[in-house]
């Protein structure tokens, strides 16, 4: 395991079910350094803070004390849960994203957020299905860690999910019933009613494609991830 610097926040408050701990969120910092990054993470005016934050050369910084509730996620929702603060390991990974022309996260980074997530994974029971960007859970306001983050490398570490679809569903962009794509959506976790959740769905989990529009290529993938779930 990498070692874990201690860094710690004043940024965070009480869980509101301290025996309830089902989530991985995964965030960029969107800043144009580390060291700005944990700065601000530990700064009391700014009141955000993650529990984790991990440097592109690997190092991981703990802020906050897993048994508190950070305050990483905001407005969220998913699978009919709101206060995801209160259920959730928030991790921040040191990367410029899209104001900073997307850059490629480090394979160091990778390999301890791997390390990291596994070790939460094993501790907490956590579900798949839970392990998300925060784009997942804030549909409208967030966007990381961006649609160049590799979700299908990290599945295959163990980490999250990535669906494995039949050859004639890849590349099929005829369009499907967005209602019933959409009620799929909801079943899977997606908060069906914000308006941008099928390009949040694509950013996750067919990045190379945010067209907004469900397709049958779409609805392979959010079938083959309802399965697996069920």
């Amino acid at each position: 395991m990498v070692p874990i610097i201690d860094a710690p926040s004043p940024n965070h408050g009480p869980r509101r079910d301290p025996a309830v701990i089902d989530m991985i969120i995964i965030h960029y910092t969107g800043m144009a350094s580390g060291p700005a990054a944990l700065d601000l993470l530990r700064d009391p005016q700014s009141q955000v803070s993650s529990h984790y934050l991990i440097e592109e050369d690997g190092r991981i910084f703990a802020l906050v004390p897993e048994d508190r509730r950070a305050w990483h996620a905001g407005v969220a929702f998913w699978a009919g849960h709101r206060d995801v603060n209160s259920r959730s390991i928030g991790i921040e990974l040191v990367n410029g994203g899209h104001d900073f022309g997307c850059p490629a996260f480090d394979p160091r980074q990778m390999a301890a957020l791997d390390q990291l997530c596994l070790d939460l994974i094993a501790r907490y029971q956590i579900q798949a299905r839970y392990i998300l960007g925060h784009s997942d859970i804030a549909i409208g306001r967030k966007i990381d860690p961006g649609e160049w983050f590799d979700w299908r490398a990290r599945a295959q570490a163990g980490i999250g999910l990535w669906p494995e679809i039949v050859p004639s569903a890849h590349g099929n962009r005829a369009a499907v019933d967005p209602a019933s794509f959409r009620a799929g959506l909801a079943a899977f976790g997606y908060d069906p009613q914000e308006p941008e959740v099928i390009t949040a769905f694509q950013r996750h989990f067919r990045p190379q494609g945010l067209t907004g529009i469900p397709d049958q290529e779409c609805a392979a993938i959010l079938a083959a991830l309802l399965s697996s779930i069920s």
